[in-house]
């Protein structure tokens, strides 16, 4: 029983046993049907849009996971592919779970969250997509929307064929490409980094015969353009030894005119000329066949890519090329499907291509867009609609996307409002919980744009939209549902300020606003309100500032515009013009595209009037100068050329300079003009030669810096307008200069030829070059170191272009000294420097006498005298070195010696001024005219005057002394040849107020005095009975002489020295100012009886020798006349007391007066000495009562003697007045 009952247990568990391990393995399998079934993850994708996700999502996904989604679209199409959204397992390198996308070109591992709303583009029209899980932690996995878009050839490069004929890539047969003799040509191209091949080509032309006629590519000799067979090496546009194709895209532009035989080379924002006279009048056949890459297999293709191949039957300038954009197409051929015959292997997509725009289409039943619609989206009123749709089949997006979009458009149509639905996106709704049991039904979150444009004026409820969607519900085909209907107006766009000083009003989506510039009343700032199409929701975009900021190339293109043809400039708008142009040579980086932009805009500029130019001539002349030295240029030379401006730029090597030209000559067929370097052109309009001696002797720092030579042409000569010379130009202006230093004194000249704008029958010629700092900096005609060459003829004039001056230079009133003939001023600098030597001598002799010997200097004449022969001394002394030190060269040291030159002449005249001043004092007032520190007063004005003007003058210069002295060139001939280097002043209106009118002022002040004096002394000498006519009119005449040149009379010849009779007074002056300190030598020195006397006493020897005690000596006679001659000094250079109670009289010993009882008795008697009393500056003085000098007068000034006036006017006191 017990063994029954064992073996029934045994069976009955047996059997449970069984039945458990059955029901299990019936789980597993049931459960991997279950997880597997989630999603069959191994596709092929090929609608035009779709949505696919990792198995279970939103749900984790299962462990163990290999799944793979094939996207294929059809040629001319690729795959955009986009994440909504994603979350796999993250790991360092994806090691665990990953993504990875295999876009044609290079497959990528994805994982974590970081792809989430990402999009990624196929390079050709397939994209795999595959998904792999390990065995544990699983994330929620990705869900991801697909795209096909139409690929136009601006997206896509092409490869270049590297075999003739197989896959060969060509214009299309329908293209008919004409006969050409002028193109413009451009392309980007890259090549490959291990290619070293230094032979291949481009593209190749072919014409009907399969003749090659057209080509460009490279050889050993460097980059070339073959045009009918002639081959062109592009040498100084391209680089021969380097590759100018790289990896990475590089634009080239080629421009070509067989009338001028030129090739234009524009690449990296450089333009070049190359000229190749070989392909002078060569046409380019039409009807023949284009292929990109070699068409023989004798020469190799490019190995590399190329893309956006546009041809065109016409030249373009550098300004054109600078500002090509995508939107210009070729009109013969352009990068556009229709003009190509390409295979489908050699097109390749990209997203960084420079035109490169992808057009996503919807589905085939898609709304119309705003781009079809125009103007009629512009400012129209837009509103969203956002409606959930309902479904019972498992359709794809794009099928839902195609039945909304119909029913939409259905719906509006033949509405009472014109409306348009121009965007619609699909995503799919979520499944709720509740729903789980309809597995079957799904649900669509639907957007849709709606636009109405109000051209009636009829407002659009929105409510009425929802209406009119709710009552077509039923008109929606294939099983949907509408469910929820939302319409809302697109908002506007809030107003705001951004930037500060910018207001932006409420405006509409897709409206533009404009406003004004900050501080500008004619410039406008803009900014859209734009439409995302995203969340159907407005916002602003960003200011456009750029017609407001300083961007060089823009405000250069407006400028351009401003000025071009047909636009009438007035004086003011050049003025502006030139000033913004100014800014932008000073502050911005130049380069030669923004050069060549500005270079064409003076040309424009010069087409005006010279009355227009006139104001701006100076500002624009600089600003070309400074865009010379700014322009930054690649290779050895650059060159602009236009109608009315030629610019040419060189490099130099200074430590292997061996000279060079420049050369400007007419283009073939053309109006702009042609530049060479280093060519000579038998038919130029102006060529500059440089010695090899050029910089020889510079500074060592000068030396270093150089680095370029500039060449300026200007065809028209309206900037150069000399106010001073209004002469008339015959002939084209150039302009040459080395770097920013100033090179002169050539050991070796520079040859400049300049053609004749005109036929000259009888040439007289005058080589003259623009000086910037004449006529107050405006600029002028300056002749200084050229000279006409014997070469020149009535075509053309020859200039060799690399000092002689006479005293008259300094008062030369119309400044036109350098007008007289060679002989004449050679002869005026003789006599200046002779007479400027002998003047100096004297001078110093007069000053030493009057130094060695303490009694002739004790009365205020003498010491009075002394400065003016000390101002005179030093005057002649600095003019005479003048010219010595100017050679050398040193600004400073010029600036100094000017002003020392200008100071000593002030006070020459200063001085001289004080003379009469004193001679006044002395013998018209004699009396109640006592002075305090009688000569310290008169040294603070004699000096103290003429420092004060100089320093005014230099003041007035601020830091730039330079502006107001200088070195000038002064005794130039006619022809501009000969002269000598001066430092003298500069200035105009200084010359003309410190000069001209500080002497003017003391001339008419001496003149005044010189009359008021001799009125004086002929009225005393009219008195006398006992001598004869002739005797006074003799002694009137020597009266006269002596006081001419003591007060400076003959200065005054400068103010006559006017038109026929210029050379006349010129002589007159140069001779006896330059002989002044002669004069008064003779007259106020060596002719006095005292001078005389110190002389032989102190300086003789024998019986010339006079002796000490010879004063007393005297008969009785000349003891009277001694007396005479004291109280003449008393009453000349006296000082009478404010009360008019004594008379001083200037002496340092006793005097004793004497006085003539009886004009028939030789007895004298002495009266008691006076008194002595020390005057308040320290100086003795003899006082006498003044009733005693008027007996002494009265007893010794009888009717029948002269001895009183003699004493007068002879005396060493009355300003030193020569004895005769």
């Amino acid at each position: 029983m017990m063994s029954h009952v064992s073996e029934m247990w045994c069976y009955h568990w047996k059997w449970k046993l069984q039945h458990c391990l059955c029901l299990f393995t019936t789980y597993i399998i049931f459960m991997q049907q279950a997880v597997h079934g989630c999603y069959d993850c191994r596709i092929v994708l090929t609608d035009p849009s779709g949505v696919f996700t990792s198995p279970c999502f939103p749900s984790d996904y299962p462990n163990s996971q290999a799944c793979k989604w094939i996207i294929r679209a059809p040629h001319g199409f690729i795959i955009q592919l986009t994440f909504i959204d994603f979350d796999i397992e993250e790991a360092p390198g994806c090691i665990y779970d990953s993504l990875t996308l295999d876009n044609g070109e290079s497959p990528m591992n994805l994982c974590g969250i970081t792809a989430k709303g990402l999009s990624y583009n196929s390079t050709g029209n397939e994209m795999i997509v595959s998904f792999k899980s390990d065995f544990s932690i699983q994330k929620k996995g990705f869900n991801a929307s697909y795209v096909r878009i139409a690929v136009s050839l601006r997206n896509q490069k092409v490869i270049i064929p590297q075999v003739p004929d197989v896959d060969a890539v060509s214009v299309s047969e329908t293209v008919s490409v004409p006969e050409l003799s002028q193109f413009t040509l451009c392309f980007e191209a890259t090549k490959g980094s291990s290619d070293d091949n230094d032979d291949w080509k481009v593209f190749s032309y072919t014409d009907a015969f399969s003749k090659e006629s057209f080509s460009f590519g490279k050889t050993t000799e460097g980059h070339f353009l073959s045009i009918s067979g002639m081959q062109c090496i592009l040498e100084n546009a391209l680089p021969r030894n380097a590759e100018f194709f790289t990896g990475t895209f590089q634009q080239l532009c080629v421009v070509g005119d067989s009338f001028s035989g030129s090739i234009g080379v524009y690449a990296k924002n450089t333009y070049h000329i190359v000229y190749c006279p070989d392909i002078f009048g060569k046409v380019i056949p039409g009807n023949g066949r284009l292929v990109l890459g070699s068409n023989s297999n004798e020469v190799s293709s490019l190995n590399g890519d190329i893309y956006n191949f546009r041809l065109w039957n016409f030249t373009m300038n550098a300004q054109t090329l600078a500002n090509l954009s995508c939107d210009v197409k070729g009109n013969i051929v352009d990068w556009e499907n229709e003009f190509w015959s390409i295979p489908t292997s050699a097109l390749k997509a990209e997203n960084n291509l420079s035109c490169g725009s992808y057009l996503i289409p919807s589905s085939t039943i898609e709304p119309t867009s705003c781009a079809n619609l125009g103007s009629l989206c512009q400012g129209g009123l837009f509103y969203r609609i956002s409606i959930t749709v309902f479904s019972s089949n498992s359709n794809s997006v794009s099928k839902v996307h195609e039945v909304v979009a119909e029913w939409l458009n259905r719906t509006f149509q033949n509405w009472n409002y014109t409306v348009y639905v121009v965007n619609i996106s699909i995503h799919p709704g979520s499944i709720k919980e509740g729903a789980r049991a309809k597995r079957s039904i799904k649900s669509f979150e639907v957007l849709a744009l709606l636009v109405y444009n109000s051209t009636n004026n009829i407002n659009l409820e929105e409510e009425e939209i929802r209406q009119k969607l709710i009552r077509n519900n039923g008109t929606m085909e294939g099983g949907y549902k509408l469910h929820t209907v939302d319409v809302d107006p697109v908002e506007k766009c809030l107003a705001e300020e951004n930037p500060p000083n910018y207001f932006w009003p409420d405006t509409r989506p897709t409206v533009t606003n404009y406003t004004l510039c900050h501080g500008s009343s004619v410039q406008t700032a803009s900014r859209t309100c734009y439409l995302g199409l995203q969340n159907y929701t407005s916002y602003w975009g960003q200011p456009d500032l750029r017609n407001c900021t300083e961007n060089a190339a823009d405000i250069a293109n407006q400028l351009l515009n401003l000025t071009g043809e047909g636009q009438q400039l007035t004086s003011d708008k050049v003025n502006d013009v030139v000033q913004k142009l100014k800014k932008i040579v000073n502050d911005e980086e130049i380069d030669e595209s923004l050069g060549s932009t500005v270079v064409t805009i003076f040309s424009n500029i010069l087409n005006s009037s010279d009355s227009v130019l006139a104001a701006s001539s100076s500002e624009a002349l600089k600003t070309i100068d400074a865009l010379a030295l700014k322009i930054q240029f690649t290779g050895p030379s650059m060159s602009i050329s236009t109608r009315n401006l030629a610019l040419g730029v060189s490099s130099i090597n200074s430590t292997s300079f061996k000279g060079g030209s420049f050369s400007v000559s007419p283009q073939n067929n053309a109006s702009d003009f042609q530049i060479d370097f280093d060519k000579d052109q038998t038919n130029a309009f102006a060529s500059v030669v440089l010695p090899p001696s050029l910089l020889r002797n510079l500074s060592q720092e000068e030396f270093e810096v150089i680095s370029r030579a500039q060449f300026t042409f200007f065809n028209k000569n309206g900037l150069f307008q000399d106010a001073e010379n209004p002469a008339n130009l015959t002939s084209f202006v150039v302009a040459c200069s080395i770097g920013n230093i100033t090179i002169q004194d050539l050991q070796d000249y520079v040859k400049v030829t300049i053609k004749h704008t005109k036929l000259q029958e009888d040439p007289k010629p005058t080589c003259v070059f623009w000086d910037m700092n004449k006529n107050g900096g405006n600029g002028g005609w300056n002749p200084e170191g050229c000279q006409v060459d014997a070469e020149s003829n009535e075509n053309e004039t020859v200039c060799l272009c690399n000092h002689l001056t006479h005293f008259g230079v300094l008062m030369d009133l119309q400044r036109t000294v350098t007008q007289i003939d060679p002989q004449n001023t050679k002869v005026l600098t003789f006599i200046t420097y002779i007479g400027c030597g002998i003047s100096a001598i004297f001078s110093a002799a007069t000053l030493l006498t009057y130094i060695a010997f303490e009694k002739l200097r004790r009365d205020y004449p003498s010491k009075i005298l002394m400065n003016l022969s000390t101002a005179l001394l030093f005057l002649n002394l600095i003019f005479l070195l003048d010219g010595w030190i100017a050679s050398f060269d040193i600004d400073g040291l010029c600036i100094a010696v000017a002003a020392l030159l200008h100071f000593f002449l002030l006070a020459t005249f200063t001085w001289m001024g004080l003379e009469a001043v004193h001679m006044y004092i002395a013998l018209v007032k004699v009396f109640n005219t006592y002075i305090r520190r009688y000569i310290l007063k008169f040294c603070i004005i004699g000096w103290g005057l003429p420092a004060l003007v100089i320093a005014i003058v230099l003041a007035s210069a601020n830091t730039n002394a330079s502006n107001i002295y200088g070195k000038e060139l002064y005794g130039k001939d006619a022809n501009g040849q000969g002269g000598d280097d001066f430092c003298w002043i500069k200035n105009e209106v200084v010359f003309y107020v410190t000069c001209a009118g500080y002497f003017g002022i003391m001339f008419l002040m001496n003149v005044a005095m010189f009359i008021v004096v001799m009125v004086q002394i002929c009225g005393r000498n009219g008195k006398r009975t006992n001598r004869s006519l002739k005797e006074e009119i003799l002694r009137n005449l020597r009266s006269v002489v002596s006081l001419t040149f003591l007060l400076g009379m003959t200065w005054g010849f400068a103010f006559f020295a006017w038109g026929p009779l210029t050379l006349p007074f010129l002589y007159l002056f140069s001779i006896f100012n330059s002989l002044q300190g002669l004069f008064i030598f003779v007259f106020h020195c060596a002719m006095k009886e005292n001078v005389q006397k110190q002389w032989r006493r102190h300086l003789c020897c024998g019986r010339f020798r006079l002796a000490d005690n010879s004063d007393w000596s005297k008969t009785a006679t000349n003891i009277i006349k001694k007396s005479s001659d004291n109280l003449g000094k008393s009453l000349s250079s006296s000082s009478i007391g404010s009360n008019s109670t004594y008379l001083t009289s200037k002496s340092k010993s006793t005097t004793t007066t004497y006085c003539k009882r009886n004009s028939h008795t030789e007895n004298v008697f002495l009266d008691k000495p006076s008194s002595k009393f020390a005057q308040e500056d320290g100086e003795q003085t003899s006082i006498i009562p003044v009733h005693q000098v008027i007996d002494k007068v009265k007893g010794y000034c009888n009717p029948h003697s002269d001895n009183f006036y003699k004493n007068i006017i002879m005396s060493d006191t009355f300003s030193h007045s020569t004895k005769f």
